[in-house]
């Protein structure tokens, strides 16, 4: 087993180390943990759009990232603890989540907290969350990466996430703040995130032979950075890679009510349609059809409307009017 030192904290750098060693280090298991500053992490396979409260991170300047794992979208602070193994795995192999769990429940076992895998992916202590596990398959190799709350901002977590409704209902709970937990919650005697880190390597190097640690050379290093700055912190990655989704957007001025329709693949507007009892003294047909092909995010919105003039359509609707309208 070879663990890497990595104490880098800027998530667009931990995601692209994931892919990194998962398609370039093809040798023996490697594991390795991370922190993040302040980022919402949504999966592989997930809407941005959707998953995000966009005005919450905004405010807090909280990063948005996306990887290359399937599973939902979590929230990481420097009170949360991640973990990456990546090893051999055969072909006819699911995805066996419990190899890559039972060294955290045995650590926690260690410091007096009984914790259980259970469900798809997740550990729980006392039925609630606290780890939340994602893999991702490439060849005959498997990354697998977990966070651990450990002493998370909770409170942050619940407002940076959109949590669909369906998730709650269907685990019979009233909130997200209900239903997870941090390790730090059920400590018998107090000990820190560093001190819990060193118990889990430990416990980590109990189940396999620990070969070397191995710290990122200049190559891999330059490598992961162009993988991070071309890939990883591209709003085409982020936001564009989401599915095709429909946006609608409704909202009452003083000069009337707005209602806005958008059809959106690969980030892109590829349709619209504007409704409400305004009055137009154009055809809005036209304002319509000069939306679509525009990616839909703010600068490039904000873009569009100061090429236009929105009042030469809807008379009384300024510039921060329908600005409001489709990001707030």
């Amino acid at each position: 087993m070879i663990k890497i030192n990595n104490t880098s904290t800027d998530p667009y750098f931990n995601m692209a180390l994931d892919e990194y060693v998962t398609k370039n280090i093809t040798s023996e298991t490697i594991f390795y943990f991370y922190q993040n500053r302040p980022t919402v992490v949504v999966g592989r396979n997930q809407n941005t759009f959707e998953e995000v409260n966009l005005d919450f991170v905004k405010e807090r300047g909280i990063e948005v990232v996306r990887r290359i794992s399937g599973g939902g979208a979590v929230y990481h602070d420097f009170g949360n603890l991640n973990f990456t193994f990546v090893a051999d795995a055969a072909d006819d192999v699911g995805f066996d989540f419990t190899r890559f769990t039972r060294p955290v429940i045995k650590a926690l076992d260690k410091i007096g907290i009984k914790a259980e895998h259970t469900g798809r992916n997740d550990i729980t202590i006392e039925g609630k969350k606290f780890s939340g596990n994602a893999q991702f398959r490439y060849k005959n190799r498997v990354m697998h990466h977990g966070t651990i709350l450990f002493d998370v901002n909770i409170e942050d977590m619940v407002a940076a996430l959109n949590v669909s409704p369906d998730k709650i209902i269907s685990k019979g709970v009233q909130s997200v703040r209900s239903r997870v937990t941090n390790i730090s919650e059920h400590l018998k005697s107090p000990i820190s995130l560093e001190e819990f880190k060193e118990i889990l390597t430990q416990t980590i190097l109990e189940e396999e032979d620990f070969n070397q640690e191995y710290n990122l050379t200049e190559k891999d290093l330059k490598a992961i950075n162009e993988l991070r700055d071309n890939k990883f912190k591209t709003w085409e990655w982020v936001y564009g890679f989401s599915p095709a989704f429909n946006v609608q957007k409704k909202m009452r001025f003083d000069w009337g009510s707005i209602d806005i329709r958008l059809n959106v693949d690969k980030g892109t507007i590829k349709s619209c349609k504007i409704f409400g009892d305004f009055f137009a003294s154009r055809d809005i047909e036209d304002l319509e059809k000069s939306l679509t092909g525009i990616l839909y995010r703010e600068e490039d919105i904000k873009e569009y409307l100061d090429r236009i003039n929105i009042t030469d359509y809807i008379p009384r609707c300024s510039e921060e009017d329908f600005m409001k309208l489709l990001f707030k």
